[in-house]
């Protein structure tokens, strides 16, 4: 493995807010800096991290994390949180462990988001849902969230967490989420190409987003 950043600053207009963003990352992480303008072979494999600003762009085939930069980035903020998108049935521990260490790295804190939605026995309810089964549900959504991050807490003890449960679709609640985050975190299954999720995501995020494979 070659322990590199590599801005892939393919197009002109967008290359400066990779190479500042990727600049930044590798100076926060004490790793080389390198710049690729071209062919996508130049990316060396093993990469510790890929920063890219084209949204459409094809990372099926990266082992590393890719880090999307908006087209047109906010001012950046070194305080900003880091957000996670977590399935708290499925959690990709990958992109978790990645997030956590992000937020080490930086110091500010990981607002862990969990998107949930009412079983589908709530459509056959006939007066609506009961604000005690609300209830109810919600707890263990936040139970679940909580028991999927006690061993990372554990593991990154420096990190501050907040666990954010949202009855929201998963891409609303992460765009939202975007506009005060300094990075959303996501995870990929391997080989994988993007789903509906990361699609939304990537195009209207408000900050960058890093997609983290298995």
């Amino acid at each position: 493995m070659e322990h590199v950043i590599v801005a892939h600053a393919d197009r002109p207009a967008h290359a400066g807010a990779v190479i500042r963003w990727a600049e930044r990352e590798a100076s926060l992480r004490g790793l080389p800096l390198r710049v690729v303008r071209d062919s996508r072979s130049e990316i060396p494999d093993g990469a510790t991290l890929l920063v890219v600003g084209t949204p459409d762009a094809d990372v099926g085939d990266f082992a590393c994390p890719v880090v999307f930069v908006p087209t047109v980035p906010r001012p950046e903020n070194p305080l900003a949180e880091v957000a996670l998108a977590v399935n708290a049935r499925e959690p990709a521990e990958a992109a978790v462990d990645f997030a956590f260490d992000t937020a080490r790295v930086r110091g500010v804190r990981l607002r862990a988001v969990h998107a949930w939605r009412f079983p589908s026995c709530a459509a056959e309810l006939p007066f609506g849902i009961p604000e005690e089964d609300r209830q109810a549900w919600e707890d263990h959504e936040v139970q679940l969230l909580a028991d999927v991050l006690r061993p990372w807490r554990e593991k990154y003890p420096q990190v501050p967490v907040l666990e954010d449960v949202r009855l929201l679709p998963p891409a609303q609640a992460l765009v939202q989420r975007s506009a005060s985050a300094g990075l959303v975190v996501m995870g990929r299954r391997p080989g994988g190409a993007p789903g509906a999720v990361t699609r939304v995501l990537l195009r209207e995020s408000l900050c960058p987003v890093a997609i983290v494979p298995a």
